[in-house]
């Protein structure tokens, strides 16, 4: 792909790219769904095996723990086997939406500059979609072990102190709580990771050597070296990145845990 210039000798800033909304509230609608439906069997079937063992919890008898124990462990199994089953389809849905709807605002933020471009699959494209959907299969499969971890801990405490179902139900909920708070953080960071990614590649095949770094003014706790760096509309190397004193290294806009900060292309004019 040839690099572009704009037609003065004063560069041209683009506007940013910024990540899709409707992607991210779909691609967590997904992952939310699931988790209620194993949340809900988790809570069926634990009810049963507790009642079931209940009168023997009573009188403290440390057997039911193996019961309740070999329940929790079939859930796991069967929840961890339907998330493999969805990770691969739903990991290469959302990278594939990622990857078309970046450059379909990459080339309307380029038309309204005056250009007209033509992006096909590069290997820089390729490679970070494949790595996208790689990583996106290992967080998706990642959720049910983690919860059925944290249910198998609340249920072997609750059997050791001799709490009744009421406790295990709060906890639950509790536990099903943070596990849709951390389905949201996955959806919202790889939408924010995946755009800059692809974005940014292909930034550096049109030729783009520089940026502005623009700091989203989303989040409750946003970084204050962003914020400054956003404020004083600070430029940087695509091919390096931007160097953020408070972790002490290169990187680019969206690249960090929930950094929602975007780029804006710098086309160089004729010299």
């Amino acid at each position: 792909m040839a690099a572009i210039r704009n037609k003065t000798a004063k560069p041209l800033t683009l506007r940013a790219v910024h990540p899709n909304v409707g992607i991210e509230v779909d691609y967590r609608h997904r992952l939310l769904k699931l988790i209620d439906e194993m949340n809900a069997s988790v809570k069926y079937w634990l009810k049963a095996s507790y009642r079931a063992n209940e009168p023997v919890i009573a009188q403290d008898d440390a057997l039911p723990s193996t019961a309740l124990r070999k329940a929790v462990r079939k859930l796991a199994r069967r929840w961890q086997r339907q998330f493999d089953e969805l990770a691969p389809k739903l990991a290469d849905y959302f990278s594939t939406a990622v990857a078309e709807r970046s450059d379909a605002a990459l080339r309307s933020m380029l038309r309204k500059g005056g250009f007209s471009v033509r992006f096909d699959p590069t290997p820089a494209q390729r490679d970070i979609l494949k790595a996208t959907v790689n990583q996106n299969i290992t967080l998706i499969k990642s959720i049910p072990a983690k919860y059925m971890t944290e249910v198998e801990g609340l249920v072997m405490r609750s059997v050791q102190t001799g709490r009744d179902l009421g406790a295990i139900a709060k906890g639950l909920e509790e536990q099903f709580g943070v596990t849709k708070r951390r389905a949201a953080f996955i959806a919202r960071s790889q939408n924010n990771m995946a755009t800059a990614a692809l974005t940014r590649a292909r930034h550096i095949e049109l030729g783009v050597k520089e940026a502005v770094w623009v700091h989203s003014g989303g989040g409750k706790h946003p970084r204050p070296t962003h914020v400054k760096a956003g404020r004083d509309k600070t430029k940087y190397d695509t091919s390096k990145g931007w160097l953020d004193p408070a972790v002490g290294k290169h990187i680019f806009p969206g690249e960090l845990p929930n950094c929602r900060c975007v780029a804006r292309a710098v086309i160089p004019g004729f010299s």
